[in-house]
């Protein structure tokens, strides 16, 4: 198992046009298209940074996962996404170690295979794995 870099960081807000006005005016970011992932009802674009980029994440409708995140928690912080060099080896790993996933690997919304490790596994951070 081998963690490359974080590949992003995922936060929560309730409109991307919103954040974007912070992001992209007044830090002077470059943001991304909207991508919409119907299957998980929310909207996201991407802050593009070196080396990292933000994941702006807002829910398509009431009752989705990021609209109860934001409902409990408030915007922020909502997860960091690591890349990992052999994504099934490293998914492997983690299922002997007897690590807890919030799902199982799918296809994320830029066509890389993903993972989510419930929070309870890094000290109430919720950890997004990504292959390369």
């Amino acid at each position: 198992m081998k963690i490359e870099k974080i590949e992003h960081i995922g936060i929560a807000v309730r409109s991307i046009e919103e954040a974007t006005k912070f992001y992209r005016d007044l830090l002077g970011l470059k943001i991304s298209e909207k991508i919409e992932v119907p299957k998980r009802k929310i909207r996201i674009a991407f802050v593009q940074l070196s080396g990292t980029k933000l994941e702006l994440l807002e829910s398509m409708e009431q009752g989705s996962g990021i609209d109860k995140f934001i409902q409990n928690k408030g915007e922020g912080l909502h997860h960091i996404c690591f890349e990992t060099d052999d994504f099934d080896k490293t998914v492997n790993e983690l299922k002997d170690k007897k690590a807890e996933f919030v799902d199982e690997p799918r296809m994320g919304a830029e066509g890389k295979r993903i993972v989510f490790l419930h929070p309870k596994n890094a000290f109430g951070v919720l950890i997004e794995l990504k292959e390369m």
